[in-house]
């Protein structure tokens, strides 16, 4: 028999999947009694917390959504007691579940993400050093910051690196903000200064009491909520098609003011679940867009700081708010009108609407972008992730529309829809998830023929660069980028030397890929001065007007596909 406490959970847990009449009063009186209950155990804690969170975020009734944020908001004096009695934080740090009020999120993390943690959450921030790991890079890093200190690290095999540390800071500030501090000032690309505090290898433990960061208490704002008197949205309502030939949804730019507020609620979110993106990390605060979409949901669209984005894709990420909650969120990367898409509900959120939220961030893609070829990495349903193997992440797609690129996958996946057809309870085995999972897969409108993104990838471009390099180069990095601009210019008839050096980096990558397409020299001036457009634009203010620069361009676009698909690595 379950104990009462455990029947509870189950209680709610069954209310949360009930919607319509006389259900959000069912929901309200389970919560009542739930109030005063005493968790016995971790998993039990955790099953309850992480139903209240999808009660905040898709209520039956603003009594539901309120009764649920009063129990969180209560919970972390039980978890507290949980860490006390047991002495073991393992079953609170998967992270399926990290992140609760109360607990510790230990990771590493790069310098960027490190330093704007700690502007909001300095004092719950502490550095846990590795020194026996770790100490060979720290002797060749730290004299950088602590002068004479290769006096000691080049030749000591016990340099106390700490004790330097202390001295140093007169021990008026932890070894974190010292390093920090430190770090900011060492005039190094910023790619380097990463590089070089990543080798350090230094854990950052963040300390969630009471935290507006951690998963029970992360909240924006919202003026009305939106309530469920109905069964949520599934799969089985959601067209993609009908989503993306609807009208433009309403967007407007954020402030930079409000866009740092957006993003630096992505970043706790996405960081107290164990995660660290591009785009969260590196975004920049004055391209966030944001749109009412309905149903209580908020999306934020932004792209990347200028320093940090790709060479040749332009790159988008995107968040969700749920009646204020987070959860979920994506990344967007593509060239012309392709655009491979990855998507990521937080745990406690996938039985709320996702394939509807999911069509959504597709149609404002489709808006802002002009993309019309949507593609879903290998990873996403199921290569190399048991995860989304066993959540069957390959049908998901597939019943929105998708399609395998591959024609051996496309076979073997109306072999499995006619097995279905005849037998409704069939279902694909892992095996075979893994065989649908060995390809992307497609989702396309347009008047475009389709399939011409089959078998690109950006991997055989950057692939078929490095062919060149060691048997017309010598294997001379450099001088391959150089003479490859300085051939690209002269077929452009250009002069680049007065151009910002943001847009000769942009203009050197797109040489080295055009090294492999040699009628370029032979494009009407037309196309040419195209290009140059296209190339200065990749340093824009953000990279939309890029994306849709290019979707004009029809030789570059023949380009790079042939180029891109002609071998795969």
């Amino acid at each position: 028999m379950p104990s009462r406490v455990t029947a509870l959970v189950q209680s709610l847990e069954t209310a949360k999947r009930s919607y319509g009449p006389g259900c959000a009063a069912n929901c309200e009186q389970v919560l009542r009694r739930l109030a005063s209950v005493r968790f016995a155990d971790p998993s039990t804690l955790i099953k309850a917390h992480d139903t209240l969170l999808f009660l905040r975020a898709f209520p039956h009734s603003e009594k539901v959504a309120r009764l649920a944020d009063s129990f969180l908001v209560a919970l972390e004096p039980q978890v507290t007691r949980l860490l006390e009695i047991t002495g073991n934080s393992d079953a609170f740090d998967d992270e399926a579940v990290s992140g609760i009020a109360g607990t510790t999120v230990t990771n590493t993390l790069t310098f960027e993400l490190v330093r704007q943690l700690a502007l909001r959450h300095g004092r719950q921030l502490t550095a846990e050093w590795n020194v026996d790991e770790h100490y060979r890079q720290m002797g060749l890093t730290l004299p950088t910051l602590l002068p004479l200190l290769d006096d000691d690290s080049f030749v000591e095999a016990d340099t106390p690196y700490l004790k330097w540390i202390e001295a140093a800071s007169k021990r008026s500030q932890s070894s974190l903000s010292w390093v920090l501090n430190n770090f900011a000032g060492i005039d190094v690309p910023s790619v380097l200064r990463t590089s070089l505090f990543s080798g350090l290898g230094i854990n950052i433990a963040w300390n969630l009491h009471n935290s507006p960061a951690s998963r029970t208490l992360a909240r924006k704002p919202v003026k009305k909520l939106f309530c469920h008197n109905e069964p949520l949205l599934q799969r089985k309502d959601v067209s993609i098609a009908r989503v993306l030939a609807a009208p433009p949804l309403s967007l407007h730019r954020l402030s930079r003011k409000e866009g740092r507020a957006i993003l630096d609620m992505v970043q706790d979110a996405v960081t107290v679940r164990y995660r660290e993106l591009q785009g969260t990390t590196y975004a920049d605060p004055d391209t966030v867009l944001h749109c009412d979409v309905g149903r209580g949901v908020q999306l934020y669209l932004w792209g990347l700081l200028p320093g940090w984005r790709l060479p040749l894709r332009g790159y988008y990420a995107g968040f969700a708010v749920k009646n204020g909650v987070p959860i979920n969120y994506f990344e967007a990367i593509g060239l012309f009108e392709w655009m491979e898409i990855g998507f990521n509900t937080f745990y406690a959120y996938r039985e709320g609407e996702t394939a509807w939220i999911y069509a959504q961030y597709l149609h404002l893609l489709h808006h802002v972008a002009g993309t019309t070829c949507f593609s879903v990495y290998p990873y996403q349903i199921g290569q190399d992730n048991e995860e989304a193997i066993k959540s069957g992440a390959f049908w998901f797609y597939r019943k929105l529309g998708f399609r395998p690129g591959r024609p051996d996958l496309l076979a073997l996946s109306l072999a499995e829809e006619k097995k279905m057809a005849r037998d409704p309870k069939h279902r694909s085995s892992a095996q075979t998830l893994r065989r649908l999972a060995a390809g992307h897969i497609f989702f396309e409108i347009g008047e475009r023929p389709q399939g011409a993104w089959d078998s690109f990838s950006t991997r055989t471009l950057g692939m078929a660069v490095q062919d060149k390099l060691a048997p017309e180069f010598g294997g001379e990095a450099q001088d391959m980028r150089c003479r490859s601009t300085a051939h690209l210019a002269k077929a452009l008839g250009v002069n680049i030397g007065r151009w910002k050096p943001t847009e000769q980096q942009a203009f050197s990558n797109f040489a080295l890929v055009l090294s492999l397409v040699p009628e370029v020299a032979d494009w009407p001036i037309s196309d040419k001065r195209k290009l140059l457009v296209i190339i200065r634009a990749k340093t824009s203010p953000d990279e939309t007007k890029y994306l849709r620069l290019l979707q004009q361009h029809e030789s570059l676009r023949a380009a790079f596909l042939r180029v891109g698909s002609a071998t795969s690595y």
